[in-house]
């Protein structure tokens, strides 16, 4: 039986639409078992779908449902609720692997002791080199500092998640090289190409060590 992975995702799932290619083309390593989504209206889900994938969404704003923002602590109780709930599902249905593609909120200890207790590995793509731009808006911060001149080169990287975000050991690190004459739009097109390449690499490399 090929190894299971568990894909979470957030928006259009482009990413995991690289990963059901490569898996269809006979390239990836290991079968797409299930797809979460933190979003219950990503069209990642429809993909999923299409590919026969089984999907669910956990959606974090259901959690949040009766608080509002000034509940600091409420917010902080329910969101590790959040997290603990998803890591019992993810263990429920126990991959090989899980692969963040394209998930957009933090994973905390809530989530990642249980799974590194369960033994399932989890890698994260994130579009900037290792040590740089980390957090949110990496592709627009990543361009600035070229257009500025201070970097020559952005990339993308496939790492081990861990609390500290984006700081977990890179599995794989693609360069990509910035010009002063591209445009913003020209250079994140640029990176989602590189993306749908890295994730296939990374996974399989992660999935060839298990």
């Amino acid at each position: 039986m090929a190894p299971q992975i568990l894909v979470l995702i957030s928006g259009s799932g482009s990413n995991l639409q690289a990963l059901i290619d490569a898996q269809k083309q006979g390239v990836l390593k290991g079968e797409i078992a299930h797809v979460i989504s933190s979003n219950d209206k990503a069209y990642g889900l429809t993909r999923a779908a299409e590919a026969s994938i089984p999907f669910q969404s956990h959606c974090l704003k259901n959690y949040y449902k009766g608080t509002t923002k000034d509940q600091v602590e409420e917010r902080r109780v329910l969101r590790e609720k959040f997290n603990e709930d998803l890591a019992h599902k993810i263990i429920g249905i126990h991959p090989d692997l899980v692969v963040c593609a394209g998930w957009m909120l933090i994973l905390s200890p809530g989530i990642l002791t249980p799974l590194e207790q369960a033994g399932i590995p989890i890698i994260n793509l994130h579009p900037a080199l290792p040590g740089a731009f980390d957090g949110t808006h990496a592709i627009e911060r990543t361009w600035n500092a070229g257009q500025e001149g201070t970097i020559t080169k952005g990339g993308v990287m496939i790492h081990r998640v861990i609390a500290e975000v984006d700081r977990g050991a890179p599995v794989l690190v693609k360069e990509i090289e910035l010009s002063p004459h591209k445009s913003l739009e020209e250079y994140e097109t640029k990176v989602h190409e590189v993306e749908h390449v890295a994730i296939v690499e990374g996974t399989n490399k992660v999935l060839e060590s298990i």
